[in-house]
């Protein structure tokens, strides 16, 4: 299937998304946890913001996604949300947030969209969260599924691993896919599988795929922010491209302000402000001569 580049400057939404697959675009999907991010991405026209638990890695300092809170997830939801205007935005439900009934899980879901603001909420599983996608949508909520590598069972998985290597697996992906879109997911992560399992998942089902170390074939890409930018710690998974080396950058910044603060050349005469002439006369004090803009500041 041809690949189009979008051009549509409106609000995306989790329908839309299905047109954008059957017009054959390629979409793009980044993290924000901030409002200075998410307004950057949004005017940037990325089509998808999520607000990930990958906050807990790049963000919190966590080991791995799994101590982050719902809580946590709402800080940061409330503040992307102010900046978003077109992008679709999308908030991850947290580790443990969806695992003690489906009551429970539509009382949080709940949470991330009234409160957050969120426009749909991603939850990782296959087969064994179908019930729960069901539910979700009989209750108006958008659902992103995610299925492949799931960050948030790192303590059953023991090691991040490509899945879906076997016959076997790879049939169980494909029928997790399939189970996401007959539950009424809009749309489905594909996380560190085969490209051309993700191919196959991708051509099968008429919900738009979401690729994460899953190849070119997906209809739509995903990276995590700080991965991409070069602000991560640490080696970088095989799918990552770094776009920039901020952390570099910001090295050097903060290196040459604290050398111009420790050599007193900072601030200086023009980064300073001045008594009023008359003032300084009456209190007696006797100031240096500025220039014209920093008398004006």
């Amino acid at each position: 299937m041809p690949y189009l580049k979008p051009e549509r400057p409106e609000k995306v939404s989790a329908p839309s998304l299905r047109s954008s697959k059957q017009r054959g675009e390629r979409l793009v999907c980044l993290t924000a946890y901030d409002y200075p991010t998410a307004r950057i991405l949004d005017e940037a026209g990325i089509d998808i913001i999520l607000v990930g638990d990958s906050l807990g890695n790049v963000v919190l300092g966590y080991g791995n996604t799994v101590p982050v809170t719902l809580d946590e997830i709402l800080i940061h939801l409330k503040a992307v949300r102010r900046a978003v205007q077109r992008a679709l935005l999308v908030a991850d439900m947290p580790y443990g947030s969806f695992h003690t009934g489906d009551d429970d899980a539509v009382r949080n879901a709940l949470r991330l969209v009234k409160e957050g603001g969120a426009e749909a909420i991603k939850l990782e599983g296959g087969h064994k969260r179908v019930p729960l996608v069901k539910r979700l949508v009989d209750e108006e909520i958008s659902v992103m599924g995610h299925i492949g590598l799931t960050p948030q069972s790192i303590n059953q998985l023991g090691a991040y691993r490509v899945q879906g290597k076997t016959p076997k697996a790879a049939q169980q992906l494909i029928d997790d896919a399939k189970a996401m879109e007959d539950a009424g997911a809009f749309a489905v992560v594909l996380e560190v599988v085969p490209r051309e399992i993700a191919k196959m998942i991708t051509e099968s089902i008429s919900i738009p795929t979401i690729g994460i170390g899953a190849g070119v074939h997906c209809d739509i890409q995903v990276l995590v922010l700080h991965d991409m930018l070069g602000l991560g710690f640490g080696k970088q998974a095989r799918f990552v491209r770094p776009y920039a080396n901020l952390r570099e950058v910001m090295t050097d910044a903060v290196t040459r302000y604290a050398d111009d603060v420790r050599n007193g050349t900072y601030p200086s005469e023009a980064e300073s402000y001045a008594l009023p002439a008359e003032t300084a006369a009456e209190l007696e004090i006797e100031t240096p001569s500025r220039d014209s803009k920093a008398e004006k500041s």
